[in-house]
């Protein structure tokens, strides 16, 4: 053997035994008290931060909602006020026989010129959202009808309206002004799922009055 070719020097230090790879270290693999407060605080800040994310978007919508309403409703009780003038022109216009609207050109002139102030009037209620309760025929709704007197009718379901002394009105399903009303007693007992709701508001049940409507369309004839 050449002294190109001589073994490699042995050291004499003792050689550590190899750590297994999924070896931990402990001071790694166990927490500090102080580590698992800190994670438990952290936690417990999110969840603050998350409600509070909640709580905010919740009060943006309900604060979102009630401008909303407010913009709808802000000319209520103008509405209100200025209702009475669409029955006048209606009662101007009932006193006017056709007959003798037929025989005097000057009535006639007169009697138009109401009917075109009365579809004016009409066409301003709609813009609003402003119509005439429907009521002959219906079920007497509360929230919509004013029971004046009782008429007895053996042959209609009780509770049925079956004549308006004053029309009602209704501003995008809320009660402007309740119609006045006389409802039919004596005859069918009504079904008892038909009971009525508020037309502005709770929970939607069978024979809801969702939409009241009653003549507040382009059609002057349904408005007379």
């Amino acid at each position: 053997m050449t002294a190109d070719s001589a073994p490699p020097a042995v050291s004499d230090a003792p050689v550590p035994p190899e750590a297994p790879a999924d070896a931990i270290p402990a001071e790694v693999a166990a927490k500090s008290p102080r580590e698992t407060q800190l994670e438990a605080e952290l936690a417990a800040t999110k969840d603050m931060a998350l409600r509070a994310l909640a709580e905010a978007e919740n009060t943006r919508r309900r604060v979102e909602a009630e401008k909303t309403e407010a913009i709808r409703y802000a000319a209520a009780d103008f509405a209100r006020e200025i209702v009475p003038v669409a029955d006048n022109l209606r009662r101007a216009l009932s006193l006017i026989a056709p007959e003798a609207r037929a025989k005097d050109p000057a009535l006639e002139t007169l009697a138009v010129g109401v009917e075109m102030t009365l579809r004016a009037l009409l066409a301003v209620f709609e813009n609003f959202g402003v119509k005439r309760i429907d009521t002959l025929g219906k079920r007497f709704d509360p929230y919509l009808h004013e029971a004046m007197f009782e008429i007895e009718d053996k042959e209609k379901v009780s509770g049925t309206v079956v004549q308006e002394l004053e029309a009602g009105y209704v501003m995008h399903n809320r009660s402007l002004r309740a119609a006045k009303v006389a409802i039919a007693k004596g005859g069918p007992q009504p079904a008892q799922n038909q009971t009525p709701v508020p037309a502005d508001g709770g929970e939607k049940k069978p024979g809801a009055y969702d939409r009241p409507a009653g003549g507040t369309g382009t059609k002057l004839d349904e408005q007379l």
